[in-house]
């Protein structure tokens, strides 16, 4: 029966029933072959086939190989060169919007926060008219009032708009609490870090400067003047308490969001990383319309930008921002 089956595969119409039979694990063996002498020639006829055929499988294989290299190769560079390399610190977002979106964007989030400030300018001036003069107290529970109201509005927008491209990368507006001290991505690590960079970087040009300019007095007053009205503390304490919430807790919350999680992160599409941080840190310096503190604000804002891109978690600027404006409520309070 088995010399019939070989026979028969000779025959052209049966060329599929002749591989068919090397592919069978008995074909390995010889005994199926050698028990008839007369099926010697086909076996012999037919073992080339087989070489041919497991050279031809091993060449295929081999350039499948080489070809999925580099293929990964050629993704490999592609990523690093749109994404920069695996140094956390200088690595892009995958920003999933155009330039347009980003402009729109910006010019939605600052004309909330402009509308939200005339409507607390003329809330205030509406009650002076009437002729019931606020305290102290009430205008800084206003002003903690309006200043959630315009971290709500502002930060509704900035999410309203960009949720349309969901699902956004897992590093945009991330708010991670876990692994505060780890070495590379720790938010509290690293927000100690920016902090004590930050004051590092400020201090010693101050203190150089007085150390050889004679009106360095001076210089500290005009400071002092500034804090006081960017941080304008009284000596209640309900006016403190309202302050400090504003100044330490959404005032971080929302500038670290605007400028670093969405300014910055969104110029990563089409500047380097390092050019991202500075140029968000001049936008964040301006933004305050304070001429006489730009230096140290920008500073402050490269330190905090930085801090950003090492660990992709804004708990890490918030931490950075909240602690320097608490520390100038508190140096503000003992010069008063």
């Amino acid at each position: 029966m088995v010399s019939a089956i070989v026979a028969s595969s000779s025959s052209s119409s049966s060329w599929p029933l002749r591989h068919a039979l090397f592919f069978h694990p008995y074909c390995h063996n010889n005994n199926l072959f050698s028990s008839k002498p007369s099926s010697s020639k086909q076996v012999s006829a037919l073992r080339p086939n087989l070489s041919t055929t497991h050279i031809r499988l091993r060449s295929s294989q081999t350039l499948h190989l080489f070809i999925s290299s580099r293929k990964s190769k050629t993704k490999l560079q592609a990523h690093q060169r749109d994404f920069g390399p695996d140094w956390p610190i200088l690595r892009r977002w995958e920003v999933p919007w155009q330039w347009q979106t980003f402009s729109l964007t910006s010019i939605a989030c600052a004309l909330s926060l402009v509308l939200t400030v005339w409507l607390e300018v003329n809330a205030l001036q509406s009650l002076e008219a009437e002729g019931d003069e606020l305290s102290s107290d009430e205008e800084a529970v206003i002003f903690l009032v309006n200043h959630g109201f315009a971290t709500a509005i502002v930060l509704q927008v900035l999410y309203g708009i960009t949720n349309m491209y969901q699902p956004l990368p897992q590093d945009f507006f991330k708010y991670d609490w876990r692994e505060p001290f780890n070495l590379q991505k720790g938010w509290l690590l690293w927000g100690g870090v920016g902090l004590a960079g930050a004051l590092i970087a400020i201090a010693l040009p101050g203190a150089a400067m007085s150390f050889f300019n004679e009106e360095s007095q001076e210089t500290s007053t005009r400071k002092t003047d500034t804090l006081v009205r960017l941080l304008p503390v009284g000596s209640s304490y309900v006016r403190t308490a309202c302050v400090l919430a504003s100044t330490g807790l959404l005032a971080p919350l929302l500038e670290e969001t605007v400028f670093r999680g969405f300014v910055m992160a969104s110029l990563t599409k089409w500047v380097p990383t390092p050019v991202a941080v500075l140029i968000s840190a001049a936008v964040f310096s301006l933004c305050h319309f304070t001429p006489g503190v730009f230096p140290w604000l920008f500073v402050l804002g490269t330190f905090l930008g930085i801090s950003y891109a090492q660990t992709r978690n804004l708990l890490t600027p918030i931490t950075i921002h909240a602690f320097w404006n608490i520390g100038l409520l508190v140096l503000t309070l003992l010069q008063w």
